[in-house]
């Protein structure tokens, strides 16, 4: 064991009172929920936006982003190895999914399981219902200022995963290496979380200081475009030393949070591309 490693035994739970269980992570939710809420405020603000629109935007967000990412981790990563594969239609399925065939237990958010890919898949279609019923100033308008707050929110959710002990790397002989003795671990692991949390604030330094300093909302979708890249495209090498979540993945080329990344990574680039070369077009 590497004597410079950190030994991470931090009860999840902060207080209980009778049947209620307050726990960091369900605390860090909801913090991430009410800072990118408060964000997007000073934004619509200071574009003097009807207030009215900040509000239907919290309901709006808060439904697509606990729906989205319950159904993504239900869907994308509850799949187990049959006891006998199943044939239908000429094709053998190995794997099950427990969801499909009890789809009222998706329902059961509080016995854990969230989705970072499904959240952002929730965030996307409930912006497209938001932007048609409320702002109608176009879809990617929204997303440029939505995500400056989903990024940041992004660092207080992977910090809950930490003080849950859950979701990090492979074994590391590095000195910041954590012992996560809670999911049984004896050797240092990689803090995954940590590293997760760090590209959130830096990709929120980034484009907040593109909205403020640069004006870059009025290039449409480059905003959008580099919290992409800088979210999903630091997300795609850093799989490569976390554990894989469920053991259907070991049999993939890339592990599902990867395969998941790859759209967005290239929905990223087309949008910063087209941003770049549209600012390009105007100055000539």
């Amino acid at each position: 064991m590497n004597i410079l490693s950190i030994v991470w035994d931090v009860d999840p739970e902060i207080f209980s009172i009778g049947p209620i269980h307050i726990r960091w992570y369900g605390l860090l939710w909801a913090l991430a929920i009410y800072v990118a809420w408060m964000l997007v405020g000073k934004m619509f603000k200071h574009e003097k936006q009807p207030e009215a629109w900040l509000d239907k935007l919290f309901f709006y967000t808060v439904v697509g982003l606990i729906a989205g990412a319950r159904l993504g981790h239900c869907l994308f990563y509850e799949w187990d190895l049959l006891p006998q594969p199943v044939s239908f239609l000429g094709i053998t399925f190995k794997y099950g999914n427990y969801y499909l065939s009890h789809p009222w237990e998706i329902l059961a958010i509080w016995k854990g399981g969230l989705s970072s890919h499904g959240g952002a898949i929730g965030i996307l279609t409930a912006m497209y219902f938001y932007n048609k019923n409320v702002s109608k100033k176009g879809y990617i308008w929204i997303l440029d200022r939505l995500v400056i707050g989903v990024a940041i929110g992004g660092a207080f959710i992977r910090f809950g995963n930490l003080m849950n002990s859950e979701i990090y790397g492979r074994v590391t002989d590095l000195p910041w290496g954590f012992i996560f003795v809670r999911a049984g671990e004896t050797q240092a692991m990689h803090p995954t979380q940590i590293y997760e949390m760090l590209y959130c604030l830096i990709t929120f330094a980034i484009i907040w200081w593109m909205y403020w300093k640069k004006d870059a909302q009025r290039k449409q979708g480059l905003i959008f475009g580099v919290f992409l890249l800088g979210i999903f495209g630091t997300r795609f090498l850093l799989e490569f030393i976390k554990l894989d979540q469920k053991d259907f993945e070991s049999g993939l080329l890339l592990n599902m949070g990867q395969y998941l990344s790859i759209p967005l990574i290239i929905w990223g680039l087309w949008l910063t591309t087209r941003a770049t070369r549209q600012s390009k077009v105007s100055k000539d």
